[in-house]
């Protein structure tokens, strides 16, 4: 963006509402940064020019004839490419939906043009958000802002180097085990996991339903909240959409932490923690507690199986939702050989269409999980597998539940590590998945989780403190956020 242009998604919309911005120089400026750094960092899969300076141009003559502008007036805002847009393509970075464009617009989209926000276009992910680093899309990795050889985390890495970048101040990504804010820990912003159904899933194409939730990334932790309040709340297309009020999440901010109970987890301190991450976030607790927090040592005593439990559900629930590509209604089609001789010739060939369609359409890690979540759903194992993991499930968020009886909050590091190297770890399934050992639990729980920024390493690679709140008490954790990020900046 221009010197001219704030960086902040708030300051941004009240320049634009005013006046002293049109939504048409926001828009051509947008389109430059993207042209100046998309090449090199890969964050935008698609750009939409023509409909950004359209939808600029109808802002400016919206406000021209004296209406009201919406609450995000003029903001640019990146969406993560498995959210469904109208007429524009969505590929969940997969060759299986390279060429696919919807019908119909996701309900955070809907949400975000009736606030007035700018859409530049569709962001970079993990193929059908299965990945902790980028590297799985089949368009290439999206790069780290602050080291181009690294990765910016994933699934939505794309986003979170469009808002860490500066080409645009907010993004939206989803978060299935910490895929919103893993990738805003390793490129240094802020990234918000909402309370499981207080953002629609519609029109979000599915990974792991029980667990997939719509989240903004942003600058600043009042910018996050703004975009929460627009996207968030009820939607009768989506029968986990939960039926509450939304909070005042903004309001949530500038308020003071004192006299706030914030609990510690010691299993969150534990072997393979970076000890520069470690040294970040302990300070940063300090911190609170200098402002008039008080901390608490509280106990997470299933934590050691989230990573198991998790890789056990969602890829049960990604093998039952990935079915739908199979070459038939939409997407990739491939043909299959099968033999002349065969008893079953029309059987045979569209078994033959199925498999080459979805070996040709699918990426390694995509078909490592399905072939995974297919076993622990078949005859036999469902039971020792499936249903087990739900069990453990349960006690996680029961550890939750039980810590949150006694703490408002919990405070701990988002990554165990800083941004690693592409290709670091890509033949080490494991190591990639422990990436999201801090993360997970609060996926599992359907808790609203959210990761800002802390001190950063002595190689200046950005540190991610994660705070999660209890069920539906996202201006609890808006608030921690919010003074800690004052007291950061001060």
């Amino acid at each position: 963006m221009t010197a001219a242009i704030p960086s902040r998604a708030v300051d941004l919309a009240e320049k634009v509402r005013s006046g002293e911005l049109t939504a048409l120089a926001v828009a051509e400026a947008t389109l430059a940064r993207i042209d100046a750094d998309n090449e090199r960092l890969n964050a935008f899969l698609t750009v939409s020019r023509d409909e950004l300076l359209a939808q600029a141009r109808a802002l400016d003559a919206k406000r021209a004839r004296g209406e009201t502008l919406g609450p995000l007036a003029g903001v640019p805002i990146a969406l993560k490419d498995a959210l469904c847009t109208r007429g524009i393509r969505t590929t969940c970075a997969s060759k299986m939906l390279a060429s696919y464009v919807p019908p119909y617009d996701a309900t955070v989209v809907a949400k975000l043009k009736a606030a007035d926000a700018l859409l530049p276009g569709k962001t970079n992910m993990d193929e059908f958000a299965m990945g902790s680093s980028n590297e799985n899309s089949a368009f290439g990795p999206a790069r780290n802002p602050h080291d181009p050889e690294r990765t910016p985390g994933g699934s939505s890495g794309g986003s979170a180097v469009a808002v860490a970048s500066g080409m645009t101040p907010a993004a939206l990504g989803s978060d299935t085990g910490g895929s919103i804010r893993q990738p805003a820990a390793l490129t240094g912003i802020v990234g918000v996991k909402p309370t499981y159904g207080r953002v629609s899933r519609y029109g979000l194409v599915a990974f792991a339903s029980s667990l997939d939730q719509i989240g903004p990334f942003a600058t600043d932790v009042r910018s996050a909240a703004r975009v929460l309040s627009v996207i968030a709340g009820e939607d009768g297309r989506d029968m986990t959409s939960l039926r509450v009020p939304n909070d005042d999440y903004e309001a949530a901010c500038g308020q003071s932490v004192r006299g706030m109970r914030i609990g510690v987890p010691e299993e969150y301190f534990a072997q393979g923690l970076d000890p520069e991450v470690e040294a970040s976030v302990r300070a940063a607790i300090a911190r609170l507690e200098a402002d008039g927090a008080t901390i608490k040592k509280v106990h997470l005593a299933h934590t050691k199986h989230a990573v198991a439990t998790y890789y056990v559900v969602a890829t049960a629930e990604a093998s039952s939702n990935l079915a739908r590509f199979d070459g038939v209604r939409y997407g990739l089609r491939v043909s299959g050989n099968v033999a002349r001789d065969s008893k079953h010739a029309q059987g045979g060939a569209l078994r033959a269409m199925y498999g080459a369609t979805r070996d040709a359409g699918f990426g390694a890690e995509v078909k490592r999980r399905i072939l995974l979540g297919t076993f622990v759903l078949s005859a036999g194992y469902y039971d020792a597998y499936y249903l087990k993991a739900q069990k453990v499930r349960t006690l996680i968020r029961r550890d939750f539940e039980a810590a949150f009886a006694d703490v408002d909050a919990i405070v701990c590091p988002t990554s165990p590590t800083p941004a690693f190297r592409l290709g670091e770890k890509t033949s080490d399934p494991l190591s990639m998945y422990l990436s999201d050992v801090y993360t997970l639990p609060a996926s599992l729980a359907g808790l609203p989780a959210m990761s800002v920024p802390c001190a950063p390493t002595k190689a200046g690679l950005p540190v991610g403190l994660q705070i999660i709140a209890p069920a539906l008490k996202e201006t609890t954790m808006f608030r921690l956020a919010s003074a800690w990020e004052t007291a950061r900046q001060g």
